[in-house]
């Protein structure tokens, strides 16, 4: 429609009650006019956007439904909350676009038979805790079948459990597939000492956290491991069971490694860095881990983070499909898991507030020994040794209450295995900071029409009882979204805009969003959590 050529004829009415309505026609008509020159403009933008990201063949790095778990603020900081979003400096759009896109991470993947049916992915995390807690991995298998591995953990009671799992664990997987033909040429090169060939090719971005410290340990405890697969013989073909024992195994070792570690070491000369073992054992870290090979999606899930699906249907509407479970309270089968590896008479002690022992929520992880070590073992090491206490978080310090027959903490994954089709575009990954905020059927929308690059469009019919007013907050919202696809290039930040900005309707309240990244540090976390997202595109739309 052209806005220099508008033609609008007007008949006299016969009936003076007719004049309203045939201006409420006109004003109708009027608008409509010029929403269709909007959105004309956005959607040439979008489309020049699109092409230049389709000549790259990957994005480039530059009401909800029921379960929506929205923001819950806490319950007696009402006050605080009105107070907080008073004070709070507001940010300017640039300052917001810094914050977000500071740890935003884009990698596309070269097309042929070591994608795996990968095309790329995008990822961001956004910390709540200084330090944060969150960490997230990428790499490409170079041995053996490949595939391309992708991961997001949550740590808690600090971050050296999580940086450590997720600096380890693909290799654990990588040593797990590896033919023993393999092992064998890779434990000659360590007995000859020659360079051992790389296992992995990580997908890094350059502020991600590194721990060099502790390298000589966990190369140590990985070569014991390949070493027991040779002792055995026994070639592993079975995705599900290396996932499995890949996770078992580097649990095991974090353990092992911090009670040699204590044994070893004096009160004077014990190692209190990030990477050191004590560290790691006595914190913790969820995992959700995919491998994608050969067309077929493996989900290794320890924990509250999730993987879900996004699936275009025939008609072009996007579903989730949930390819993990939630260990926690929340989960009836794991609840009666947990309660059943118990004496009848722990009934009411084992899980109490819906957390293990009335202090964790997830009922698995890696790490946390003071929910996994013998009673005898723990006191020992509360009693005689303040000096490891000193330094690790004021949350491990103290035995579990009705600690009675442990482990009560699992580090066995459940494990999903998905034969990928090809309306499965995109798998996203997540921390439970994500989950908190949204629900799966809304993320999924939004990357979908992220990742197709312009906002699917429906005409707008008025009802008899519509108003002026209610029509243009109908359009307006409706031009909002077709605005903010474009504005990330990335989708995982995306996905953060929107789950810190949203404004109920679809698209993002400015100032909420700005109030939400300007809170302060020591009530940031009472609002959210540590985020970290990677979505990983799998076909082609």
């Amino acid at each position: 429609m052209n806005s220099a050529s508008i033609n609008i004829h007007l008949v006299p009415p016969k009936h003076p009650a007719v004049v309203p309505q045939l201006i409420f026609l006109l004003l109708l008509q009027v608008l409509l006019v010029l929403e269709a020159i909007m959105l004309r403009r956005s959607i040439a933008q979008a489309r020049r956007c699109w092409l230049e990201i389709r000549q790259s063949r990957y994005l480039s790095t530059a009401p909800a439904p029921p379960e929506l778990r929205r923001l819950h603020y806490p319950a007696s900081s009402r006050s605080r909350r009105c107070q907080a979003g008073q004070e709070t400096g507001q940010l300017s759009l640039a300052q917001i676009n810094r914050m977000l896109k500071a740890n935003e991470h884009s990698h596309i993947l070269p097309r042929g038979p070591t994608s795996h049916g990968v095309l790329g992915f995008h990822s961001n995390t956004l910390p709540s805790n200084h330090p944060s807690e969150d960490r997230r991995s990428s790499a490409t298998c170079l041995l053996g079948r490949g595939g391309v591995l992708f991961g997001v953990f949550d740590g808690h009671a600090g971050p050296s459990c999580a940086q450590a799992i997720s600096q380890r664990l693909f290799y654990y997987f990588t040593v797990a597939m590896l033919p023993l033909r393999t092992l064998q040429e890779l434990d000659r090169a360590v007995e000859e000492d020659r360079a051992v060939p790389p296992l992995l090719e990580w997908h890094k971005h350059p502020q991600d956290h590194s721990s060099p410290d502790g390298g000589a340990i966990s190369f140590h405890s990985l070569r014991n491991y390949w070493q027991e697969r040779l002792d055995e013989d026994d070639e592993e073909d079975n995705e599900v069971t290396a996932l499995m024992d890949a996770f078992r195994r580097l649990d095991y070792d974090v353990s092992v490694e911090a009670q040699v570690h204590l044994s070893l070491s004096s009160p004077r000369s014990v190692c209190f860095s990030l990477s050191s073992p004590l560290r790691v054992a006595l914190s913790g870290s969820t995992a959700c881990v995919v491998h994608v090979s050969n067309g077929v999606l493996h989900v290794a899930n320890l924990g509250d983070s999730r993987a879900v699906l996004g699936v275009q249907e025939e008609d072009g509407r996007w579903m989730a499909l949930s390819l993990t479970n939630d260990h926690n309270a929340q989960n009836p089968e794991e609840l009666q898991r947990i309660l059943g590896e118990h004496p009848a008479s722990e009934r009411k002690t084992v899980v109490r507030h819906d957390r293990l022992l009335g202090l964790l929520l997830p009922f698995r992880a890696f790490g946390d020994v003071r929910f996994k070590w013998s009673p005898e073992m723990l006191s020992r090491l509360y009693d005689t040794r303040p000096d490891v206490l000193s330094a690790v978080s004021e949350s491990v310090r103290t035995l579990p209450p009705h600690y009675l027959t442990p482990p009560y903490l699992s580090a066995q994954p459940e494990v999903t295995r998905h034969l990928m089709k090809p309306a499965d575009k995109f798998l996203v990954l997540a921390t439970d900071g994500l989950w908190e905020l949204m629900h799966r059927q809304t993320v999924v929308q939004l990357v979908g029409n992220h990742v197709a690059g312009l906002q699917q469009q429906r005409p707008i019919v008025p009802s008899a009882d519509t108003t002026l007013g209610c029509l243009q907050r109908l359009l307006l919202e409706r031009r909002g979204r077709v605005q903010s696809v474009l504005e990330d290039q990335n989708a995982a930040t995306h996905l953060l805009r929107h789950a810190l900005g949203d404004d109920g309707y679809g698209s993002v309240d400015q100032n909420r969003l700005a109030r939400m990244l300007s809170l302060p540090a020591d009530l940031a976390r009472s609002y959210r959590d540590d985020i970290t997202i990677t979505m990983v595109h799998l076909n082609d739309l």
